[in-house]
């Protein structure tokens, strides 16, 4: 695959930047896209590695030695029909995946991996830039009709898959645009919601039908979608955020991340105007949760004019380099730096959140924590402890709680009576639920995961629906163990 040398000719070289101090002056993407040749270089990196962990380390199974070979080549058309043949959204896993497929590279045993992500981004670039992604719009119709709940990228990629396959589609979604998390939790400066748009209305073309402002058990009953459609796909995400119980934590100023991002998200798209809870302008700000989430609130906290930021994390610093208990080909629990980190951030580890401090009118002014450490583990269980006298007071005006989530809302799974885990997911099998016609896919069901394995639950989702209803599928499946066919 690729340069029989290119992985000791070419050294790894990823998106640059637009500088910080002109970046966070917009809410606008900031990578500056490598020209052609060096894209073609990168993929020449791909080495003939016998046995691609990349495979294993892709959620999708993207076809990853074969699409660089096809970069190498500089046969681009060749590589997007690879890309597609897995990954529906590549433009959005370009963007946004943390890549695992990177960390399970054979190449980074002895160099820096390849570059698989930027050079994804660049293939379905250049796919829509020469017009080449067109709408898919299926020869047959099955007379099949699904509803899928939720238009997140699960939902989307099963919606994509199951209209191909000759079904008919709709997606409800409660809020006035698609996309879920897409566009409602992520910053504008990692994904511009255009590039939602613009696959959305390929979908369109394709024949998927979208119902927005549509919230199922408020606006349609869910015993009536069942009853209307022949399988109910469930796709609402895990949408319950975990909060801190401490005392304190209902004063004014402590902010769940996702009311804070999704606040922003809607104030660049024109849909409302500044709210001050919600706005870090000119306030000292903590960030609570050392994730990716926590990272969009720094750039977003930066870009809207705070005065600090500072991130807690309640884990030790990470080393730099892989532990012998974290060997690859597995993630690498390493020390993570994200573009936010370079906007203007402090980072504290080994920290607690006691108490949120506020004054006689409920404001929050500071808050009170403790160091800790991790003791050896007990029960296959590392231990916290606190350190004594290591009580500290931290002013400030906001606090964001970049948490995650505990799991899925119940009202749809208890108004279809559905059997539950101790999470509230959805109990299934082969994405079926306890009822027939009902079936799940992505954070709803498995919990709260990379939009990458989000996709391949749509995906698979899909598959499983479409075997269901016609005895057989021809749609790609991971589980089934075939390959996509490429032209």
């Amino acid at each position: 695959m690729g340069k029989l040398r290119g992985f000791l000719d070419y050294d790894r070289t990823v998106e640059k930047n637009i500088p910080v101090y002109k970046r966070i002056k917009n809410f606008k993407e900031f990578t500056i896209k490598p020209d052609d040749d060096e894209l073609v270089k990168q993929g020449s990196r791909c080495m003939d590695c016998g046995v691609p962990f990349c495979h294993s380390g892709c959620p999708l199974g993207n076809l990853i030695p074969e699409f660089n070979d096809a970069v190498h080549n500089k046969n681009w058309r060749e590589a997007l029909e690879i890309l597609h043949s897995t990954n529906n959204f590549p433009e959005f896993t370009g963007r946004l995946c943390p890549a695992p497929c990177e960390a399970a590279c054979v190449l980074g045993l002895i160099s820096p991996p390849v570059s698989i992500e930027m050079i994804e981004k660049y293939i379905v670039e250049r796919g829509f830039s020469e017009g080449w992604i067109k709408p898919n719009v299926p020869q047959n119709r099955t007379g099949k009709k699904i509803a899928i709940v939720g238009s997140g990228p699960a939902g989307l990629a099963a919606a994509q898959q199951l209209n191909t396959a000759g079904h008919s589609v709709t997606v409800y979604e409660r809020d006035p645009k698609i996309g879920g998390l897409l566009r409602y939790g992520i910053p504008d400066f990692k994904l511009e919601k255009s590039i939602i748009d613009r696959r959305v209305n390929l979908m369109i073309e394709e024949g998927v039908k979208f119902k927005t402002s549509t919230e199922i058990g408020k606006d349609i009953e869910i015993n009536k979608l069942k009853d209307d459609n022949d399988i109910v796909l469930l796709c609402g995400g895990a949408t319950i955020k975990r909060s801190l119980p401490i005392p304190g934590h209902n004063s004014s100023g402590v902010v769940q991340a996702m009311d804070f991002l999704k606040n922003q998200n809607e104030i660049v798209d024109g849909l409302k105007k500044v709210i001050p809870e919600l706005d870090a302008r000119g306030k000292n700000v903590i960030v609570i949760g050392g994730g990716d989430t926590g990272s969009d609130c720094i750039g977003t906290s930066n870009r809207q004019g705070a005065k600090s930021v500072v991130n807690f994390e309640i884990l030790p610093k990470p080393p730099k380099d892989r532990s012998h208990e974290n060997p690859w080909p597995y993630w690498p629990f390493t020390l993570k730096s994200t573009s936010s980190h370079e906007e203007g951030i402090k980072r504290e580890w080994s920290i607690l959140t006691k108490e949120f401090i506020a004054n006689d009118k409920g404001q929050l002014t500071g808050l009170k924590t403790v160091e800790v450490k991790w003791d050896k583990k007990t029960n296959n269980r590392p231990k916290l402890v606190e350190i004594e006298n290591s009580e500290k007071i931290w002013p400030c005006d906001m606090v964001l709680l970049a948490l995650g989530f505990t799991g899925p809302e119940k009202n749809i799974a208890d108004d279809l009576n559905l059997k539950l885990d101790s999470a509230d997911k959805p109990l299934t099998n082969n994405y079926k639920t306890s009822h027939k016609k009902v079936f799940a896919a992505g954070d709803l069901r498995r919990g709260q995961s990379l939009i990458v394995w989000a996709i391949s639950e749509g995906r698979e989702a899909a598959y499983k629906i479409d075997k269901e209803l016609m005895g057989n599928s021809k749609l790609h499946s991971k589980t089934k163990g075939d390959l996509p066919l490429v032209k």
